[in-house]
């Protein structure tokens, strides 16, 4: 909207003062600004080029019509832009296949990098002088587009301002995404790809090389801010962080300067990501290299990566690498911009002046010098002067990137225009928009819909066509600052390249040994807030800092991480664990108590010294079966009990060694049934002992039903009960081995799961229930004559008995592992041998060292005492 009210306060700027125009003389609009370069032809493409660098300020009186405007800094890369399109042009002329019997012509304009002039240079393609048609109407001449402007920004304010004439605009150096935008810029087409390739690609880059901690920088323009801004966003989703991120003034101050110097100075990033343009950028490198700022590696946008002005001017910059659209070797070019003529038809103004500049001499003419104003030199111009004898940013054809896109551009408007000439008519067809335009009288918005189709292959190979964005194919190469043999310039040397229209995995292309750094090694340089974490170690975010500053911490057991930067640790699978470094798992060590190992052997010696023992009290027992202790004692029972000891030492060496299907159930029911015939047959002991004393009373009959076949019957029937228990415990539940992985978390426990724990308090219920009843009778038959009964040894046995199992309890429940079989195994052995010395030891004793007590004379002489 304000551009239509600027438009309509320059409406009369542009025409006379009577704004009639009569059908038979055509009136002469004004121009808006005569420092053009300009060639007639049929049809006439506008170019706009920053010629000069900067304007000269202005004062304006608001009172009278401001003068012409002024320029300063000839811009010799522009320069030579210029002069490119008028070599295209006249090669598409020359060209019988592209747009035969048709001229073109061509304005050129020179905005200085303002706004304002590049406006005003658009104003005057839409306002030239009227001329009579081939109707012999009044129209304006044939200049359906204008090639330009290679800023964003100003083609941003060019376009908006096109827009309400329906001028398309073409640029080559334009690479603002915003542009993109077809609501805003419905007019505008580009040959140089958007810099939404250009921000992912340089993000891909920057994580591709490993960087995670850098420092960003842009131009204060919508090129700078938007590729910024893209830059940004893309390299956080890959997990890089950004330090800081500086915008450079336009016009900078010193002050400005130096504290985006210090602020990259005092930064911990050692990569640096810049979008500007050269002219932006160059104040910020003379105070880098000023102030001898290194250790720093420049990363470059297209906009400065091939700059003669940059790399000549600061060779100390070797090694920055950055992305630069696409090269080509133009045939021709060279030669054509060799032969400039400076005060040749057409005139042109910045001709001259580059060649006064150049040459250090000036021109006798009163010939207009445009909008810079000449120094003036001693020395006079000939004209014969040679530029071939020159080397010069204008005559480097070396690094022809935007030359090439600028060359696309003018190829492209030159096959729509081709298309268009090639319509035919359809019969019928009286819509207006549906005719074939006249190329002779041809209106601006009739050309889009012809280059919205363009697609074509030029001479280098490469295909030109726009997508619905008016944008085309985002291709780059990567280019690499070599330092020069003479030490004093810089080589641009590509390096790799990126291609947005391959499959993502074939997009980026990088020949990194080809790459030579900032230091002048062939080591990709390290920028990083914090070390990379080895396997083993995961990432630990420091509070308050960005994601990229961690402290590297290591896995905790069970977990592993076996790739650098791991941000968790990884849980490893049940039956397996983590190796001491933490960077794999391992099997987990297998645990169960072992004949093969120290504790195991000492308990297997211990159960094998209770079977020799029991082995010889019975050989003792044999060898003195016919003396009275023997015989006294109950002998059957006597060796019956001395082999359920025996099996007890035995059942024992059960419990240890690597847990079975075989060996869980027998350790389980060895030991019931083992346990349960001896205290059956401690249990009958203790009732033939108390019987026999209460039989010697008068009338009492009670002996005859503890006979010895009475006593084995006892003895089959309570173990006959255990053995049934069992039974039933094997069919329906046995025990079986299981892995104990939930008791510790780095080895497993192979023990027996005792498969129904109801039956195995059956078992070991039953048992106590044996003990605590032999215990009673014992203990009530404890003063019965020595000589006659055992019933206080088998009292303290039982004491031992139980004292060992009641304890047993505790110890079983907080041992931890194989520990747990280790304790059963001890409360086996030790109530066998408790049972084994209190009842067997006292007797050897007597047989062996006092074999005069094992007389029956003793044993009479003892009963007649008492």
């Amino acid at each position: 909207m304000q551009l239509l009210q600027v438009a309509t306060l320059l409406l009369p700027l542009l025409c006379p003062a009577h704004s009639g125009i009569s059908d038979m003389d055509c009136e002469r609009w004004q121009d808006l600004d005569s420092a053009v370069v300009h060639k007639e032809g049929q049809v006439i493409l506008a170019g706009i080029f920053p010629i000069h660098s900067k304007g000269v300020d202005q004062e304006l009186s608001f009172v009278s019509a401001p003068g012409k405007r002024r320029c300063k800094g000839l811009n010799l890369r522009a320069f030579r832009w210029s002069q490119a399109m008028i070599f295209f042009i006249e090669e598409i002329n020359r060209n019988p296949n592209l747009l035969p019997n048709i001229t073109l012509g061509y304005r050129l304009y020179d905005h200085c990098w303002l706004m304002a002039l590049s406006t005003r240079s658009a104003l005057s393609v839409v306002s030239l002088p009227l001329k009579r048609n081939s109707t012999g109407a009044c129209s304006s001449p044939t200049i359906p587009l204008i090639i330009g402007d290679p800023g964003s920004t100003l083609s941003m304010a060019v376009s908006r301002l096109l827009n309400l004439f329906r001028v398309p605009l073409v640029s080559y150096f334009a690479s603002c995404a915003c542009l993109s935008d077809k609501q805003k810029f419905p007019y505008f087409f580009r040959t140089i790809p958007s810099d939404a390739y250009q921000a992912s690609a340089l993000a891909r880059l920057v994580k591709h090389l490993g960087w995670t901690w850098i420092g960003a920088m842009g131009g204060d323009d919508a090129y700078g801010r938007t590729a910024l801004e893209m830059f940004t966003a893309e390299v956080t989703r890959l997990g890089v962080c950004v330090e800081f991120r500086a915008i450079i003034p336009k016009v900078p101050s010193q002050q400005q300067v130096q504290e985006i110097v210090r602020m990259i100075r005092d930064s911990s990033a050692r990569v640096l990501v810049a979008f500007a343009i050269e002219e932006d950028i160059q104040p910020v490198m003379e105070e880098v290299v000023r102030q001898k700022v290194t250790g720093k590696q420049w990363v470059a946008s297209e906009a400065w990566i091939t700059s003669t002005l940059i790399s000549t001017s600061y060779p100390s910059l070797s090694g920055t690498i950055g992305f630069a659209i696409r090269r080509a070797e133009i045939p021709g070019l060279r030669t054509f911009l060799h032969s400039l003529q400076p005060l040749g038809e057409p005139y042109n103004p910045s001709a001259r002046e580059f060649w006064e500049t150049q040459f250090q001499c000036s021109f006798n003419t009163s010939i207009p010098v445009g909008m810079a104003d000449l120094d003036h030199y001693n020395r006079t111009c000939t004209g014969q002067e040679r530029i071939e004898d020159t080397e010069t940013i204008y005559n480097d054809v070396s690094q022809l990137r935007v030359t090439y896109n600028l060359h696309k551009a003018v190829y492209a408007v030159a096959h729509a225009l081709h298309n268009l000439l090639k319509c035919k008519k359809k019969e019928g067809n009286t819509d207006k928009q549906q005719q074939c335009p006249d190329i002779l009288n041809l209106q601006p918005w009739q050309v889009i819909q012809y280059l919205k189709e363009v697609n074509f292959t030029n001479m280098f190979g490469d295909t030109v066509y726009f997508d619905e964005y008016g944008d085309p194919a985002g291709s780059y190469d990567i280019v690499n600052w070599h330092e020069g043999s003479d030490g004093r310039t810089l080589e641009f040397v590509t390096v790799g390249r990126f291609d947005s229209y391959l499959p993502t995995e074939l997009q980026l292309v990088l020949y990194q040994d080809n790459i030579v750094w900032h230091d002048g090694s062939k080591t990709v340089p390290v920028s990083v807030c914090s070390a990379s974490c080895l396997p083993g170690y995961r990432k630990a975010t420091r509070k308050g800092q960005p994601l990229c500053c961690y402290d590297c911490v290591p896995c905790a057991e069970g977990t592993i991480s076996n790739s650098l930067d791991q941000s968790e640790c990884t849980l490893c699978p049940e039956d397996l664990w983590s190796n001491p470094q933490r960077d794999s798992c391992v099997e987990k060590q297998i645990e169960f108590l072992s004949y093969t190992e120290g504790f195991g052997m000492a308990l297997t010696a211990t159960a094998i010294l209770g079977v020799v023992a029991t082995a010889t009290v019975a050989a003792i027992f044999l060898h003195h079966r016919d003396t009275p202790l023997v015989r006294a004692n109950n002998s059957e029972l006597s060796f019956l009990l001395l082999l359920s000891l025996t099996l007890c030492f035995l059942c024992a060496l059960t419990f240890l060694g690597q847990p079975s299907r075989w060996a869980c159930p027998l350790r389980r029911t060895a030991f019931g049934l083992t346990f349960a015939l001896c205290l059956s047959c401690l249990l009958s002991k203790t009732l033939v002992v108390l019987m026999a004393f209460r039989a010697t009373l008068p009338g009492n009959n009670t002996a005859r039903w503890f006979r010895p076949p009475q006593q084995r019957l006892g003895v089959f029937l309570c173990s006959a009960l255990q053995c049934a228990v069992c039974v039933a415990w094997l069919t329906t539940a046995p025990p079986y081995p299981v892995k104990n992985t939930w008791l510790y978390r780095d080895r497993i426990i192979l023990e027996c799961h005792l498969g129904s724990m109801a039956l195995f308090c059956c078992v070991l219920g039953y048992i106590g229930c044996l003990a605590a009843f032999c215990f009673v009778l014992a203990f009530l038959a404890r003063k019965l004559p020595d000589n006659f009964n055992e019933a206080k040894f088998i009292t303290f046995s039982m004491l031992i008995f139980c004292a060992v199992w009641i304890a047993y309890i505790p110890a079983y429940v907080s041992s931890p592992g194989k520990f747990t079989v280790a304790v059963e195994i001890f409360a086996i052995l030790a109530s066998s041998f408790g049972v084994l010395l209190c009842i067997f030891a006292p007797k050897c004793y007597i047989i062996i060292f006092m074999p005069e007590k094992n007389t029956k004379k003793y044993l009479m002489s003892q009963k007649v005492s008492r």
